[in-house]
């Protein structure tokens, strides 16, 4: 193993150039369900049609997955977030000049597969840049930052839209995306890939042959990994589904909010995920230090979510902004779950390991997204007004994240 712990300066600097990248990459993320109210009416969308295009984001994100994390241990961080975010920057130039929804669609496909390294990248040099006990630090920020995009994609977005109308702000995201590009190729150090060590235990090898999906057999096999995988699916992939999209039609469709009104909660939401995610960065140190890890503090924590989405389902109209931004910080324990898959792999494996739980994470961002479009316009096709629909799709949401949580109670032993 290299050691290439960076000086304090250093690490700084790298983290800024990275956090730069994924904060727009958390805007391009959440900023449908801002712009869901408008898209509806110039593009004659249907909820699912509405849950796809969002999904869209998710889908080419998550189809790069895999390969990335051959790329990622092999190339290494620079080179491959590098070569990624050009594809987002076509995609944001295809998604301002698209003239129906299929142009939309593959715009958003573009760039969820342009900012798809933007998390994995940065997680896999700290797995060998940072010390084991910054590494959580290091997530939790990030994960902060996304926070702040997706805290830019709400009531800023609203503000702007009068002005310049979402196609130019497409075009400048363009142009901000350049600069990140540019900051990481001045800040980001070049990967050197460790010597190889001779030993029986060919797993932590970075060369492996017989393809890709050979090349992860030990990611599959990995019973941490596999104890996770379902919570990861359905917890961590609703809380990101909920958050960039169906947070903000609840508000309108069940709540009566209007657009602004909307815009104005998913701002809160937002800001209290991203104080959330910075005192999780500032907390988790010394919560590991006294025993608690990533394993005991989901175990603990989940529930509390699974009260929160009750009182959303029982509260129907009543359960706005607060509710939702409670729902978001009490998943949010969920996200610990990424660095530990991490730090359960050797250095040469990690970004395979994070990438192919990033591909369950988002995956499930897609299938929730898209599925609770599909029971929405099931239900109400059933007979059910719509606010009811509503209620009735978190539920079935519901059953699946409890099914999750089981399982990792079941199985968490295997390898926590």
């Amino acid at each position: 193993m290299i050691d290439d712990v960076l000086p304090r300066r250093t690490a700084v600097w790298v983290f800024l150039a990275f956090a730069s990248a994924y904060f727009l990459s958390a805007l391009l993320r959440a900023i449908t369900a801002t712009l869901s109210p408008g898209l509806t009416v110039e593009f004659g969308l249907h909820a699912q049609d509405l849950g796809l295009l969002a999904g869209g984001y998710f889908l080419g994100f998550s189809a790069t997955q895999l390969p990335m994390g051959h790329w990622l241990d092999q190339k290494g961080p620079k080179k491959v977030v590098l070569s990624f975010l050009g594809v987002a920057v076509v995609g944001c130039l295809v998604f301002a000049w698209a003239t129906s929804f299929t142009g939309l669609l593959f715009a958003r496909v573009l760039i969820g597969v342009g900012v798809s390294a933007c998390l994995m990248a940065p997680m896999t040099g700290y797995r060998r840049w940072l010390n084991a006990d910054k590494q959580q630090r290091a997530n939790s920020w990030m994960l902060m930052t996304g926070s702040l995009g997706m805290l830019s994609s709400t009531l800023p977005v609203q503000w702007l839209l009068p002005w310049m109308g979402w196609r130019w702000m497409f075009v400048i995201l363009a142009v901000l995306l350049l600069l990140s590009m540019w900051l990481m190729r001045w800040q980001v150090p070049v990967w050197r890939l460790p010597e190889p060590v001779p030993s029986a235990d060919t797993s932590s090898s970075p060369k492996t042959t017989g393809g890709i999906l050979a090349n992860y057999a030990p990611v599959w096999r990995n019973p941490y990994f596999k104890s996770l995988a379902p919570m990861g699916f359905f917890s961590y992939g609703g809380l990101v589904a909920m958050q960039t999209l169906w947070a903000g039609p609840w508000m309108v469709k069940v709540c009566g909010y209007t657009p602004l009104e909307a815009a104005t909660g998913l701002f809160w939401v937002n800001v209290s995920m991203m104080v959330t995610f910075w005192l999780w960065g500032l907390v988790t140190p010394h919560l590991y230090a006294r025993g608690l890890d990533a394993n005991r503090l989901m175990t603990y924590g989940v529930p509390l979510n699974f009260m929160v989405q009750i009182y959303i389902i029982t509260s129907g109209a009543d359960a706005g902004a607060l509710a939702w931004a409670l729902f978001c910080m009490s998943t949010s324990v969920v996200a610990l779950s990424q660095p530990a898959v991490g730090m359960a792999f050797p250095p040469a494996l990690a970004g395979r390991g994070l990438s192919a739980y990033n591909l369950v994470v988002f995956l499930g961002v897609f299938v929730v997204q898209w599925g609770v479009g599909l029971m929405v316009d099931g239900f109400t096709t059933q007979g059910l007004a719509e606010p009811e629909a509503f209620r009735a799709a978190i539920t079935v949401y519901l059953v699946c994240c409890v099914l999750a949580y089981a399982h990792f109670l079941r199985h968490k032993s295997d390898g926590g």
